[in-house]
């Protein structure tokens, strides 16, 4: 159990940054030139970036994913609020509150382990 509880946050975490990449590659659909296409690609990657960041962080810190990431879901529902389908907010948030659960989980079992 505390394998799985330990990895299964990070996994999925890595695994939505990839995801969430993916939608930056948009920007080769456009011909504007390939230096405009360089400088579209950093800017459309600084979500995954912060996601990177905020891993980095609750790979030591279980606690700061269980509070960052659920508040990077929110961030986006506020930033975001109105412009897509309710599907959208739900693939992009849910996966964002359930990366944040994982952590939670995770320092909980850490804590009390800890105690006994």
């Amino acid at each position: 159990m505390k394998r799985v509880l330990f990895w299964s946050p990070r996994i999925f975490a890595v695994l939505f940054a990839l995801f969430i990449s993916v939608f930056a590659l948009d920007v080769f659909s456009e011909s504007r030139g390939f230096w405009w296409a360089v400088l579209a690609l950093q800017v459309h990657l600084i979500p995954v970036g912060i996601l990177l960041i905020v891993l980095l962080l609750a790979w030591r810190w279980e606690w700061i994913g269980a509070v960052l990431f659920p508040a990077l879901a929110l961030l986006y529902l506020v930033l975001a609020a109105g412009r897509f389908p309710w599907v959208t907010y739900a693939v992009v948030s849910g996966p964002l509150l359930a990366i944040g659960a994982l952590f939670l989980a995770d320092w909980l079992y850490r804590r009390r382990l800890a105690h006994l």
